[in-house]
């Protein structure tokens, strides 16, 4: 999602790809766009071989909980589609940017923004999932497992994917409905994440405050309070994903509001090596993801430990 449209509803106007492929906003910025085919190589390899890995360790652990293990292995794919895919792509466009080359670089940005546009969206929509999925953990209780199954998870990945491709092939039709993407399901995915996230933190600190006045009870009450912590783990693993996730959308959240703001005003150079840079933010997200895994999720990161042994065993 590292492009937008025109930033105004003109259908008359160019799509970005087409202001993109074109000596309006590349002359004399062949510098920059080299330097951001740099930093999008980068990301991409990061991307390939960290979520690479962590599939693998996912593919091996047993003891997450299905549905939540579930969840984080189709962000991990979307991340690998972008190191993969979106990403080559991106540099690719750039590429052609600095060669001129403007038949290709259009079909090229075009494919790009599509796949860009799928993954994001796949990707913004679970994490919604594992925010409601964590909610639901603290107020089911024992019937979490009864109500939230495997199966569940499943269907609703399936209808992430399938709504996200069908909103990807409207773009083809109607450029404008990225600006949507960035004015509506942005906010709508972050705004229910942060109230999950704010009932769960408030019930976990009141929660903690009455294990604090009973911390005389006996084996009952260390039950619960074991059962708190490792909850609290896996609250906190999904709770660093999605920071990560705004820190890295923000920018580009902020710079598409106010571009779409200046309604009527064609967009600078300086506007478009914007939109460019904190795109490449959000596929840094991609690269960032593997590593919150390994560092927050134990049983991921000795499954990690575990692969890379048996790997420089193999390759010694």
């Amino acid at each position: 999602m590292a492009e937008l449209t025109n930033f105004t509803e003109d259908e008359n106007q160019k799509t970005f790809e087409e202001q993109s492929c074109s000596s309006e906003f590349t002359e004399g910025v062949h510098g920059e766009l080299i330097f951001l085919s740099a930093i999008n190589a980068f990301f991409s390899v990061a991307a390939f071989l960290g979520n690479t890995l962590i599939l693998v360790a996912l593919h091996k652990e047993s003891s997450l909980h299905p549905p939540s293990k579930l969840l984080y292995r189709n962000l991990a794919v979307t991340d690998l589609c972008v190191g993969i895919v979106v990403e080559p792509l991106k540099v690719a466009s750039l590429i052609s940017m600095v060669n001129k080359k403007w038949k290709i670089c259009y079909y090229v940005s075009l494919t790009d923004s599509l796949s860009a546009l799928l993954v994001c969206t796949v990707s913004l929509f679970t994490l919604t999932t594992l925010s409601l999925d964590r909610l639901l953990a603290l107020l089911l209780g024992l019937r979490y497992r009864q109500v939230v199954t495997l199966r569940s998870i499943y269907i609703t990945e399936v209808v992430v994917w399938i709504f996200s491709i069908i909103f990807t092939f409207i773009y083809v039709w109607i450029p404008f409905v990225r600006v949507w993407l960035f004015r509506t399901v942005l906010p709508i995915c972050l705004v229910t994440s942060v109230f999950s996230y704010t009932i769960i933190l408030v019930t976990l600190r009141h929660s903690q405050n009455q294990v604090q006045n009973h911390i005389g009870q006996r084996k009952p009450g260390q039950a619960v309070a074991l059962n708190t912590a490792r909850y609290r783990k896996a609250v906190y693993s999904a709770l660093w994903v999605q920071v990560a996730l705004v820190v890295c959308y923000l920018p580009s959240f902020i710079t598409a509001v106010v571009l779409a703001s200046q309604r009527g005003r064609r967009m600078s150079s300086s506007d478009w090596l914007t939109w460019q840079f904190t795109g490449a933010l959000i596929y840094l997200n991609s690269s960032l993801n593997p590593l919150l895994y390994y560092w927050k999720i134990r049983e991921v990161r000795q499954a990690v430990k575990e692969t890379l042994r048996q790997f420089f065993r193999l390759s010694s």
